[in-house]
């Protein structure tokens, strides 16, 4: 006689079944927030590179690659634990990171179409806040105040640094008596190394915004989760990075060698600054700052003020608008499950 165990699978096969068609979905829609993070951010990266004709943008995107995978994986755990558990304090059910995780990757989609630099930290924070609302979660404000203050901080840090930096910059090099060339070249230089330092930053940073909802569950290893998150953001530079490096390398001011390296410097050492502390803020808002700070040194004139007042109001938006989806489509969900 034929055990019936024999031609039906058990009940526990086809819960791991499920459990892996759902894990699946979950690392796709981190996978999604990632390739957004690399579409949006890669400007941030080698947008003033690029701009002031330094870097062609093949080369540049190869940067932005391999230090963003590095600094995923060497210092993403800090942003990524506070995504996972700094906000919201209870566990996340698998609708609820999937919606959180969709719905900031909608926004900065189509910001990244319109070739806003829009900022993926804003957008996932306002999903996982929005779903944390609707759940009734236990939501610890005070670490979303010092989030938002971060969110102001950041960017006026960078501009009076940056700010500082060039016209530092400029006295040393009128002292200097050395070549045009040998200047240029080490300018050049040390550009390309200040393109590696925000690259690292931004998967330092913006890498665990991509996985930490998912980390939340505690089902698959943060390293490994860190990895997807790099690659993803990786892959989002090379495919569709270029649209808002142009914006960010042209259209808020022009950028030459000294600038383009004192704005790349000024962000991400405040990028890395908020990365150590584990708090997610803007690689968009960093880098605008640091473009406004050297911008300012030749008057306000340079600045495009309507390039700014664009970027500005979709830094309003995205997380208000991804708090306020997200929130309604887990209560619609949640309706429609029983």
């Amino acid at each position: 006689m034929i055990d019936s165990h024999e031609l039906f699978p058990s009940n526990l096969i086809i819960k791991e079944h499920i459990i892996e068609v759902i894990l699946l979905i979950l690392l796709s829609a981190g996978v999604y927030v990632g390739w957004n993070i690399g579409a949006n951010d890669t400007a941030n990266c080698i947008g003033t590179s690029v701009g002031c004709g330094l870097l062609s943008y093949k080369k540049a995107i190869i940067i932005v690659a391999v230090f963003t995978i590095l600094g995923a994986l060497l210092q993403g755990e800090h942003v990524m634990k506070t995504i996972g558990k700094g906000i919201v304090r209870e566990d996340f059910n698998y609708t609820a990171i999937i919606i959180a995780l969709v719905c900031s990757g909608l926004f900065v989609t189509l910001a990244t179409f319109f070739r806003i630099p829009t900022s993926t930290s804003q957008a996932v924070v306002g999903g996982v806040f929005g779903i944390g609302l609707a759940m009734g979660a236990d939501i610890d404000y005070s670490k979303i105040a010092i989030i938002v203050q971060s969110w102001l901080i950041c960017p006026v840090l960078v501009l009076a640094m940056a700010f500082v930096l060039l016209q530092v910059l400029d006295r040393v090099l009128r002292r200097v008596h050395v070549s045009a060339l040998l200047i240029q070249n080490a300018l050049g230089w040390l550009t390309i190394l200040a393109s590696c330092y925000v690259a690292y930053s931004m998967g330092a940073n913006n890498a665990g915004n991509a996985v930490g909802p998912i980390a939340n569950l505690g089902i698959v290893h943060p390293q490994l989760l860190l990895l997807i998150g790099g690659i993803a953001i990786a892959i989002g530079a090379i495919t569709y990075g270029r649209k808002v490096a142009e914006t960010v390398g042209k259209g808020i001011t022009p950028l030459d060698l000294k600038a383009a390296l004192i704005a790349q410097f000024s962000a991400a050492a405040g990028m890395h600054l908020f990365s150590y502390l584990g708090i997610p803020v803007s690689t968009s808002s960093a880098i605008v700052g640091a473009v406004v700070g050297v911008g300012l040194v030749k008057g306000t004139k340079a600045i495009r003020k309507k390039t700014i007042g664009i970027i500005l109001l979709g830094w309003i938006l995205t997380p208000s608008l991804a708090a306020t989806t997200s929130f309604s489509l887990y209560r619609i969900a949640s309706w429609w499950m029983g």
